[in-house]
């Protein structure tokens, strides 16, 4: 069997009506003349617009590139730049002895070593136990963390992060007052200090 060398006549004459019917995607790219499309050179240059035209970013290879604007982008805030942020729900004089450590805990819970399947339990128990003996300010120890080697993979410090979501959550949400980051004495960014309401 032969190999066909080119267009017939009939072909090339076909394939240009079509070629005048079709719609140009990027009607500024300059269009080239038919001699040029049949026989393009080997060395020609390509004159296709670069990728930022549409937006793309270059990255490094193994690195996935963030949605411009979008909150990946942006470095995360800290547990203790979250906490900080929070509207202050307790008398300022207190708050303030609280976080320069002039206050002792009356109760304290050490997470240390747990999974978090493990400790969401545990810190809920710890809670809701010294909310109904009427104690106020009580110690959660966290850790700073090396992360967590249960089944799934998990950031390090998984605990210092998700131990103030659970604390503002149900059930433990009606029962605490204030949650902030423990002064050095008590244990520093591996610890929180947790203010609960009066009980009744």
């Amino acid at each position: 069997m032969s190999r066909r060398r080119g267009l017939s006549p009939e072909d090339r004459e076909l394939w240009s009506r079509v070629a005048r019917s079709a719609i140009p995607l990027h009607p500024q790219r300059p269009v080239l003349p038919e001699t040029a499309k049949a026989r393009p050179g080997p060395s020609e240059p390509d004159r296709s617009p670069p990728l930022a035209a549409f937006g793309f970013k270059p990255f490094r290879v193994g690195q996935i590139p963030a949605p411009a604007g979008s909150a990946a982008s942006v470095p995360m805030p800290s547990p203790a730049q979250r906490l900080a942020a929070q509207p202050l729900r307790m008398d300022a004089k207190v708050h303030r002895g609280m976080t320069r450590g002039k206050l002792a805990p009356e109760a304290r819970l050490d997470l240390h070593g747990m999974t978090l399947a493990q400790a969401h339990p545990a810190l809920i128990g710890f809670v809701l136990s010294c909310h109904t003996q009427g104690r106020r300010l009580v110690l959660v120890i966290t850790g700073k963390g090396k992360g967590d080697h249960g089944p799934l993979p998990t950031r390090a410090g998984a605990l210092r992060h998700q131990v103030p979501h659970w604390l503002h959550m149900p059930p433990l949400g009606g029962a605490v007052q204030q949650v902030a980051p423990a002064h050095y004495r008590h244990g520093g960014e591996g610890a929180y200090y947790v203010y609960l309401r009066r009980n009744g």
